[in-house]
Order: C-alpha cells, then structure tokens, then sequence
C-alpha cells in the first residue's frame, strides 16, 4: 500500500468566488473528496499548510513548503502531492527539484478555475496528479508539475496561458508522462539536474532581482538592485541573450564587483547564448553567465539558491548545476 501525502497550500483550486473575488478557503480534506476514486492501492493523507494565492509568496514560504515536503518524505510517505496556486507554481516546482534528489514523486498541481466553477477543472487535475505521485513512472523524474492531463518536467516548464484549462507547457521540450483516463503513460524520461546544497531552514533565500530588457533600458535597476542588497541580478535579455550598452556596463560593473549576473531570454522558447557583438558576446566577456534555456523566473530561484550555498562562490555553483555536475556540501570544519 503506497502513501501519498497531500500538502495544500491553497491557490484557485481551492478557491471560492465572492463579492470580493476569489479567495482560498477550501482545505485539504476537501479537495481530496473532491477527487473521486483514489488511485488503486494507495492511502492518501491531507495536510493544510497555507491557503492563499501563490502570487503572495515569497522565498521564506517556498523553503517553507520544502520543510513540509522534507517532513513528510522523512514519515515515510512514498510520495507528496502539493496543490498550489497556478500564478508561481513553476517557481515552487523548480526549486524543489534544486533541493531534492530523492527518486520519490514529488508532484504539483493546480486549478484555472475555482472550486465552486460548474466546470471546475480543480478536481480532475488533483486525480491526475494522484495518479501520477503512486505510479513507478513517476519515480527518479524529479520535481513534476500535472496538468491537465500532462506532467512535466520542473525545469523549462511555465504557465503559458492566463484563463486555459490547459496553463501549462514546457517550450522546447514538451511533457514527459500522460495520464488517459487515470493511466500513466510515459512519453520522455528526463535527467534531473543536481541538488543544490541549500540548508532547509534557512528563514529565506538570498535577494536576486530580475532586470527586463527592452528599448531603451540602461543600468538603472541593475545598480537599484544591488544598492538594495542583491546576492546577484538575473537580466530578462532581448532575443538569444542581448542588450544595450548602458545595461552592458552596468552588468560589468556588477560581475568586476563580485555580484554574479545570469542571462537568460523574454523570449517564451529557445536557450541563450553569446552570439553578438556588443550583446550577448559582450556581456559574456565582461563575465556574466548564460542560463541555457531557463526561463527568467527559474534562473533567479537557481541563482538564488546558489547564492545561499556556503563556502562555495555562486558562480561556481551556477556552472556546476547548468553542467550537470554534482554539488557536495561542503565539509565542515
């Protein structure tokens, strides 16, 4: 009999509307009646742990919601199901696939419609994520995110739709498991990346920004940012990993001063890479790192995590994760 815990931190599926607009209040016990039948040969625990928006979070509650994942892999479950709020859920997902490497499931999912919909999609996504969390497929894949009949891999995945019953998509490289009628079926087998040695009870992640690129932009929030006591900025570049002059130096600056800096793209798909002159080969020259294909929102939590591994600078730890190399904590002494 496998064991799968819940853990429900509130969001749109677990969401009523009012004459105020939607609110979470609906708990975990309910959303797992709502389901349905269970997954055949499980036993399924629900656990409350915050009801809110996701839009609300901030780094303290995602290391939070890693203890609760910790706590409840530590008292045996076989696998963890968190439902979440669609607006971070790719955050969430991402950074507990940095802090985790155990083969078992670790599964999020979610709802685009409230509880109380007459279509609400709430329901059938928590089913499949069930379905998904107590099936071997599941195990050694990492962190997952299931949706509307997909899981996906954490990293690359993104909300890429705001109304869509089908929110999510994973540019570039596309779902790895489908669920038809509660069977799971396999359609990819990723390699997770290395865990990042960050310790879980740390009140919070260090300060990273993420400084968009467009016309016209020049190094303000870069200097704004570390002025503020950023760890290290993440630039949203334009196309393949570009930007102006004026940000380029301030970047310079930035990495001359010891604040690692990470390029990644606004552009929805596709990796960056440092292929023009006095772009993205000018910032490479001047130090800053390239962050493959993640996606803004995901290279700032590895950045970030990064950042908040002792004893190694975060350079290093960004090359060593984006490589596939594996981090060690370091001794103590």
């Amino acid at each position: 009999m496998r064991r799968i815990q819940v853990v429900a931190t509130g969001g749109t599926i677990a969401s009523r509307s009012g004459a105020e607009g939607r609110r979470a209040t609906v708990l975990a016990k309910e959303l797992v009646a709502s389901v349905g039948p269970l997954p055949e040969g499980a036993t399924v625990g629900a656990r409350d742990v915050v009801t809110r928006g996701s839009y609300a979070f901030g780094t303290a509650d995602l290391l939070a919601l890693a203890r609760e994942v910790r706590a409840a892999l530590r008292d045996g479950a076989d696998a963890v199901v968190m439902t979440h709020g669609t607006d971070t859920m790719e955050e969430t997902a991402f950074l507990l696939d940095l802090l985790f490497d155990d083969p078992r499931p670790i599964v999020l999912t979610g709802a685009q419609r409230p509880f109380d919909d007459r279509a609400a999609d709430g329901p059938a996504n928590l089913g499949d994520a069930l379905a998904v969390a107590g099936d071997d497929a599941a195990r050694g894949l990492g962190t997952l995110l299931v949706f509307d009949g997909f899981a996906f891999a954490a990293r690359g995945v993104r909300k890429s739709d705001t109304m869509s019953a089908r929110a999510f998509s994973a540019p570039g490289r596309g779902p790895v498991l489908r669920v038809a009628d509660g069977h799971v079926v396999p359609l990819a087998r990723p390699v997770p990346g290395p865990r990042v040695p960050v310790d879980l009870d740390l009140p919070r992640l260090p300060r990273v920004d993420v400084v968009p690129v467009y016309p016209g932009a020049d190094g303000l929030f870069v200097r704004a940012s570390l002025e503020a006591g950023a760890a290290g900025v993440v630039v949203a570049a334009a196309g393949a990993g570009n930007a102006g002059p004026e940000l380029v130096e301030a970047v310079a600056e930035a990495v001359a001063a010891g604040h690692p800096v990470l390029i990644s793209t606004r552009v929805h798909s596709g990796p960056v890479a440092p292929l023009y002159a006095g772009g993205g080969a000018e910032l490479k020259r001047v130090g800053a790192l390239f962050a493959d294909d993640l996606n803004p929102w995901q290279a700032r939590l590895l950045l970030a995590a990064a950042a908040a591994v002792p004893g190694r600078p975060p350079q290093d730890v960004v090359r060593a994760w984006l490589a596939g190399r594996e981090l060690l904590p370091v001794p103590a002494t």
